[in-house]
């Protein structure tokens, strides 16, 4: 059954095909209205979450269909110890489609490998936040009309911001872009993103830790939160929390068509003076979530009527290599010990590098 994981299960082709029906939608929105009546979205928030979950669920319900929904895991069998697995096997049992989220990483992966309905990743851990990214995507088309040749700022916590890496997959596969990756040098963009998705595809980049500087030459800046819940040193988080603050002083050093965009929600990194400047289009990035997310499932349950299947995340490439495990303690393999470790090959430098499918971090030795 065809599941969204990683915003690389989606083509380029499928993310502007969705980005039109989502522009279809907001033009035509009693064309949709019924599209699927008779249908069934599963909510699975085992995260805190109120932007995405309410997303999902009033895209949904202006589509048509209904909810089930589990708002935290707390209110759910896992908090008696129920797997991810069962949890996906139980819920295909009852919904045509399912939206979880999860704080470890693979969770989601391991769900669409058990589960007989579609499943979206709303976001797993530090690791990836696809429908996040294609509500990034359409923002940025309806602001700046196209993809090609942007120069982005990313601003904050580079290294957890799943949000950060989702993006910079999707527009890898766009000429011209620039990236200006802007964070303090324990929060830098991981090494393996810029290896396996930067350099390869050609993309342009600096890092630095100034934002001021960066500002004027930049189309898009995207703002991000020092995650708290990332963190298992509350200290390191104390110290990093306030590395960086948009106000509207700082604004006016950039260009009067640069657009600002937060995945949300905001700390006190973006000043609320920001708000009513004309290039603050995170509240608007809200908005299209939901019309992307409704693309979204109508592409997948009509994939899901149609019987097309895919494997999320490549999984056929996949091998179980016994010599290696995965150590990230964010890794779904870290709380349910029976998920067997699986691992992708990769090259850094000619040398094989296995990295674990879940959580794409790379493998330890036994």
């Amino acid at each position: 059954m065809r599941s969204v994981i990683d915003v690389l299960d989606l083509t380029r082709a499928e993310v502007e095909e969705l980005v039109s029906t989502a522009l279809d939608i907001i033009a035509n929105p009693k064309k949709y209205s019924e599209k699927c009546r008779g249908k069934k979205l599963a909510t699975f928030f085992f995260e805190p979450s109120t932007r995405t979950r309410l997303s999902f669920e009033a895209a949904m319900y202006e589509l048509g269909g209904s909810v089930l929904s589990v708002p935290g895991a707390s209110l759910s069998s896992a908090a008696k110890g129920e797997s991810v697995a069962d949890t996906a096997k139980v819920v295909s049992c009852y919904a045509d489609i399912l939206a979880m989220r999860h704080p470890k990483e693979g969770a989601a992966f391991v769900a669409a490998k058990n589960a007989r309905i579609p499943v979206i990743n709303a976001g797993d851990g530090g690791h990836c936040h696809p429908t996040q990214t294609l509500a990034d995507m359409l923002t940025i088309f309806r602001e700046k009309g196209h993809f090609d040749n942007l120069t982005v700022g990313f601003c904050g916590d580079l290294k957890y911001g799943r949000t950060v890496h989702s993006l910079i997959n999707s527009l890898s596969r766009y000429a011209g872009i620039k990236l200006v990756l802007i964070s303090p040098e324990e929060l830098k963009l991981p090494e393996y993103v810029k290896r396996e998705t930067v350099i390869p595809n050609k993309m342009e980049y600096v890092e630095t830790e100034n934002l001021e500087e960066s500002l004027p030459e930049l189309d898009v800046l995207y703002m991000t939160r020092i995650q708290r819940e990332r963190f298992f040193d509350v200290a390191e988080y104390e110290r990093l929390k306030d590395s960086y603050v948009l106000t509207a002083e700082k604004l006016s050093l950039a260009k009067k068509d640069t657009i600002v965009l937060h995945p949300l929600p905001r700390v006190n990194e973006i000043s609320v003076k920001v708000d009513n400047d004309a290039r603050a289009c995170y509240f608007k990035q809200v908005e299209n979530g939901k019309y992307m997310r409704m693309a979204l499932i109508l592409k997948l349950l009509n994939s899901a009527a149609e019987n097309k299947e895919k494997t999320p995340l490549n999984c056929e490439k996949s091998l179980v290599f016994e010599k290696c495990r995965c150590k990230n303690p964010r890794c779904i393999t870290s709380q349910e010990q029976e998920i067997e470790h699986i691992f992708t090959e990769t090259s850094n430098g000619g040398k094989s590098v296995f990295r674990c499918v879940y959580c794409e971090k790379e493998a330890e030795n036994k």
